[in-house]
């Protein structure tokens, strides 16, 4: 138990250790994705604020503050020769006049009042997915960064035309994109002022590439750690089921190794006492009986003997194997104190891949099991079989005091018992000589307190 429970803090140690690194990673990339998602907000946010001030500034260049000045410098030099500049206009007027010319021949042209346009969102210099809506329209009119082209509502019109069909799909994939963008991001309202108009837009955008490779990081990390996790739990497991059963054929030898002696003796012994003259019939049938129980430890030593090594299986009848363990514990039953009913329903056709010593030597365990768990002086124990999708189904039950919910997973375990004097082996080493040299199972079908309990073993059917 002590090394039940060592293995038992090894394992949950490394889940610990394991759920622990994926807690802090999932929680350092989600912090990262919160800030990269937050400045890619700002970006969208900067990239709105540029499209309204575009038209302002490009507005505010197209009005030249010294036009007045520069239509009456135009009148003056048009009446007066430049001999009598100077004496036609006065210093001030000249000062002026001078700084109209400066200020016109510094004056940037046009296009460059669109720089930000041209440097900044043309090039298209960020990798976030974006949809520019026209709220008159109630459509997109330009979208960056998705895997649809055209760009612009104005190159989808001339698609229109040739291809409507194509039209109408790149029409429905950009809402459902968008309405995709908001659910994560609420859209930027951007309003754009002329002297006559106003023209309200929405700036839909989403996560770029990098984000979400951030944001699903963690999961697979998570996902590694897991995969980590459940190898290490598996090959724990191995190692020790493997020195669990090397200990366990390790006692099986010894044990067989030391019943040889004295069962050869008892045999020894016997013979001697039925070679007196003078013995009764009473006393003929006891040496019968103690020579069948010299008999049945002979079989016990040569099960042991065999634990660990591949058992031969020939193919026989269920029945009589079946039979001649239940007689023997028929004839055993008026020791227990109890009036336990032993039924048999196995019907005679039905045939097994079977080693009949260990076999019966698995229906024993289930038998004793059940016999002891007939706590009333009235019991019944029945054992059934039928056919089942080719398999054959061999079923136990007993009405005795039945088993917890919560110890059903324990019954098998090497070491666990409920009686006082139990080793808890019986039932593990039944289950490995069903599952490890027939090829079958062995599970608690049914059990609930004061209602019995039911085990059922499954065997492949034999075909010949």
């Amino acid at each position: 138990m002590k090394a039940y429970r060592v293995s038992v803090n090894l394992k949950l140690g490394l889940i610990i250790f394991a759920v622990a690194i994926a807690v802090s990673s999932l929680w350092y990339t989600k912090d990262l994705a919160d800030r990269l998602r937050s400045q890619e907000t700002s970006i969208i946010q900067l990239w709105a604020s540029a499209l309204e001030q575009v038209p302002k500034v490009a507005q505010a260049g197209s009005v030249n503050p010294f036009q007045s000045e520069l239509r009456e410098l135009e009148n003056q030099l048009s009446q007066v020769s430049e001999s009598a500049l100077p004496g036609a206009i006065g210093e001030a007027k000249r000062n002026r006049f001078r700084q109209a010319v400066v200020w016109a021949q510094s004056m940037p042209p046009a296009s460059d009042l669109t720089f930000i346009l041209s440097a900044f969102l043309e090039p298209n210099t960020f990798d976030i997915p974006a949809i520019l809506e026209d709220s008159l329209l109630g459509t997109a009119t330009i979208w960056r960064n998705l895997p649809i082209e055209p760009e612009s509502l104005s190159e989808l019109d001339s698609i229109r035309a040739v291809d409507p069909d194509k039209y109408e799909r790149i029409r429905a994939s950009l809402v459902s994109i968008q309405r995709e963008m908001d659910a994560v991001h609420r859209p930027i309202p951007i309003v754009v002022s002329f002297p006559s108009d106003t023209l309200n837009q929405k700036m839909h955008y989403g996560e770029s590439p990098l984000v979400t490779a951030v944001r699903w990081f963690p999961y697979i990390q998570l996902g590694f750690v897991g995969l980590f996790v459940l190898v290490g739990y598996v090959g724990f497991s191995y190692v020790r089921s493997s020195e669990q059963k090397s200990l366990w054929v390790g006692m099986a030898k010894e044990a067989a190794h030391q019943l040889g002696t004295p069962i050869s003796s008892l045999m020894g012994w016997l013979e001697m006492l039925r070679m007196k003259e003078g013995t009764d019939q009473d006393q003929q049938q006891a040496y019968d009986e103690i020579e069948k129980d010299i008999q049945r430890l002979t079989r016990i030593t040569s099960r042991f003997s065999g634990i660990g090594s591949l058992p031969k299986l020939d193919e026989q009848s269920l029945k009589p194997v079946i039979e001649n363990i239940s007689e023997y514990m028929r004839r055993r039953l008026p020791q227990s104190g109890k009036q336990v009913v032993l039924q048999i329903d196995i019907p005679a056709e039905i045939k097994v891949q079977l080693n009949a010593e260990l076999f019966e030597w698995v229906i024993e365990n289930l038998l004793k099991n059940a016999l002891d768990a007939i706590a009333s002086d009235h019991g019944i124990i029945n054992i059934s079989t039928k056919k089942l999708d080719g398999k054959v189904i061999i079923d136990v039950a007993d009405n005795g005091k039945g088993i917890d919910r919560r110890q059903w997973k324990n019954v098998f375990r090497p070491g666990y018992s409920t009686k006082k004097r139990g080793w808890g082996l019986g039932l593990s080493l039944a289950r490995r000589i069903v599952e490890d040299y027939h090829g079958g199972s062995l599970i608690l079908l049914h059990s609930r307190p004061d209602e019995g309990t039911t085990f059922r073993i499954t065997l492949p059917q034999s075909h010949s």
